[in-house]
């Protein structure tokens, strides 16, 4: 089937064009025949792809990138109301659509997957886009990462289900109605955007509440902030609930993780039989990812033996412990974890892989906000690596806050008695582990921000 395209996309301008959801959007209009145009700060291979796809792509910001015949300037909520291209849309008249509305209007008339939760999105979705693409049900998907299979964030298919990642920190993900919603977890993070607990309960109440009539909510059994929104949506006369996890009264019950290095082998039951399937990622959170991924496809009326079968083929996400190679006996492993609850999992699954080797941690942390509430969790979860070495806050879109800064993390996991060292200079990074590691060893670079860029240096100081 081939979803139109609104008027209002029909040439579209995306300021920030090269963000992993802003592309996404992008590349599934452009495969629609859209006329895409669209800017970024930097070049890069995101913006070569696009590109590829006929879209027109600008490096920098400024007034004449935007088209006078664009039929609309697209947004994500990190775009300052000073961009010129912003600016000059408005001397223009040219409708601004938020990134969230423009990810909507692709869903309309397709049977949408949205998949949400503070940790875990973009490895579910992409287990997801994975299976069914095995399943040859050639669905339609927008992630917050590039597939390692395909190596890409997002396609347009032509099947009848659209799979998306649904964004909870500045609450575009209550724009969607999917069929199926996924709430992975629930927590407080996006603290400049949330400020308590019971708003982020009333921002998953609303999503969970757009879900179509007689869909389904698929929900973690075991995790305390899922436990309470299931309680409070549990009265939504037309949603059916399906729970998952560890938990005697789940619905998809998760019998046993067995880990197998790298990789994971889970058994679920459901509707009382047993279930076997590997996960080709290590750790206890992907395994239960993955049974999120398989109810949501049972819900659809996918049968579960050949999901579970489909979802073996999924080989990760970039930046999701991502294997960025091996040196002089040492494995180098990208995470994006930066918040508590991602770090301590993945440095547990990276702890339950190495078979007594040393586990080196390379952290940055990711924004001013979020360390100045979390600094000391964040300390605390490095306490579970051998050693570590600390970055600079990556500020992102943020300002610096003054008496915030990598010092409150280093503190911490000091007093947690982990064995933690502050390193200002990024440059400094590669020599410094080089020095450190020996063969066996797993170094994990940890964070959201550019501290990925290091792990190819890592692996040539080490080969040197």
């Amino acid at each position: 089937m081939a979803p139109g395209i609104p008027a209002a996309l029909e040439r579209p301008h995306f300021i920030g064009i090269g963000g992993a959801g802003m592309s996404g959007i992008a590349k599934i209009l452009a495969q629609r025949g859209a006329k895409v145009a669209g800017s970024d700060a930097k070049e890069s291979a995101t913006a070569e792809a696009l590109r590829a796809l006929g879209a027109t792509v600008h490096i920098g910001h400024a007034a004449g990138h935007l088209a006078d015949d664009a039929t609309s300037v697209v947004v994500s909520s990190a775009i300052r109301a000073d961009n010129p291209e912003l600016v000059r849309a408005a001397e223009l008249d040219i409708p601004v659509v938020h990134r969230s509305d423009a990810l909507a209007s692709l869903m309309e008339g397709l049977r949408a997957i949205a998949v949400a939760g503070t940790h875990g999105k973009t490895t579910t979705t992409s287990m997801l886009a994975v299976a069914l693409s095995e399943l040859a049900l050639d669905p339609s998907y927008a992630i917050g990462g590039d597939l390692e299979g395909p190596g890409t964030n997002a396609t347009h298919g032509d099947g009848d289900v659209f799979v998306a990642e649904a964004d909870e920190s500045d609450r575009s993900f209550q724009k969607y109605a999917p069929e199926v919603a996924i709430v992975l977890n629930v927590e407080l993070d996006h603290h400049a955007n949330y400020a308590s607990m019971d708003e982020i309960y009333e921002s998953f109440e609303t999503f969970v509440g757009k879900v179509v009539p007689g869909g389904t909510l698929v929900i973690a059994a075991d995790q305390s902030g899922a436990v309470e929104l299931t309680r409070r949506v549990r009265e939504l006369s037309s949603l059916t609930v399906v729970t998952y996890g560890e938990s005697e009264g789940a619905d998809v019950r998760v019998h046993k993780v067995t880990p197998r290095g790298l990789t994971s082998e889970v058994t679920v039951v459901l509707n009382g039989k047993y279930l076997t399937f590997t996960v080709s990622v290590p750790g206890r959170h992907y395994a239960h990812n993955a049974v999120a991924a398989l109810a949501a496809g049972v819900a659809l009326g996918i049968p579960a033996h050949n999901l579970a079968s489909a979802l073996g083929k999924y080989t990760g996400v970039k930046r999701r412990l991502q294997l960025k190679g091996e040196a002089a006996g040492v494995q180098v492993i990208d995470s994006y974890a930066h918040h508590p609850t991602e770090m301590t999992a993945d440095l547990e699954a990276m702890r339950g892989a190495a078979t007594g080797a040393r586990l080196l941690v390379v952290f940055q942390p990711h924004l001013f906000s979020r360390t100045q509430e979390l600094g000391t969790e964040m300390g605390q979860a490095l306490a579970l690596a051998d050693a570590s070495l600390v970055l600079d806050i990556y500020p992102a879109r943020e300002d610096p806050v003054p008496g915030v800064t990598s010092a409150l993390i280093i503190d911490a996991a000091k007093t947690a008695g982990a064995d933690v060292t502050a390193v200002h200079d990024k440059a400094d990074i590669p020599a410094a582990v080089a020095g450190m590691a020996k063969p066996g060893d797993l170094v994990l670079t940890m964070g959201a921000g550019d501290v990925t860029d290091l792990g190819p240096q890592i692996l040539d100081h080490l080969s040197s």
